[in-house]
C-alpha cells in the first residue's frame, strides 16, 4: 500500500514537479510553481487531469475559461483540452495533480520548470508502458 499525507507532502517540496506514484491507470504528482510562474499552456491528448489547490493563489485557464484558484480549490481538465495554471500571488502555489494515464517518468523530479521543460524536449519524461 502507498500512503501519502498529500497536503504535507506537497507542502514540503519546493520542486516544480515530483511524480509520487504511478500505477497502470493514474499517476500522483505534486507541484510548486514559484510567484509569476506558470505550468506553461498545454494539451494532453490522451490524459485526464485533477488539479487540488494545497497554497497559494493563482489562475487556471482551461479551455478558454479563467477562473481564480485558491486552497481546496480542484480544477478537472478533461483530455484533449488545453490548458495552463498561473501562480497569480506572492507565495509559492502548492498543488497535487492526478493524471489518468500517467503522464510522466515514474519517478521523476524536476526542480524547475525549465528543467522539466528541457526533459520533455529531449524525451526522458514518457510515462511508462505497462
Amino acid at each position: 500500500m502507498e500512503h501519502f499525507t498529500i497536503g504535507t507532502v506537497a507542502q514540503e517540496s519546493a520542486d516544480f514537479r515530483q511524480v509520487l506514484w504511478t500505477g497502470k491507470h493514474t499517476q500522483l504528482v505534486v507541484m510548486t510553481i514559484p510567484p509569476g510562474g506558470e505550468i506553461g499552456a498545454e494539451v494532453h491528448e490522451h490524459t485526464d487531469q485533477i488539479l487540488i489547490f494545497v497554497s497559494g493563489v493563482g489562475e487556471a485557464l482551461v479551455a478558454g475559461e479563467k477562473r481564480s484558484i485558491a486552497q481546496g480549490d480542484l480544477v478537472a481538465v478533461p483530455a484533449g483540452t488545453r490548458h495552463n495554471i498561473v501562480n497569480a500571488g506572492p507565495n509559492p502555489l502548492v498543488l497535487y495533480t492526478v493524471y489518468g494515464p500517467p503522464e510522466h517518468a515514474d519517478q521523476a523530479v524536476h526542480r524547475t520548470k525549465e528543467e522539466a521543460d528541457a526533459a520533455e524536449a529531449a524525451g526522458v519524461d514518457k510515462p511508462p508502458t505497462k
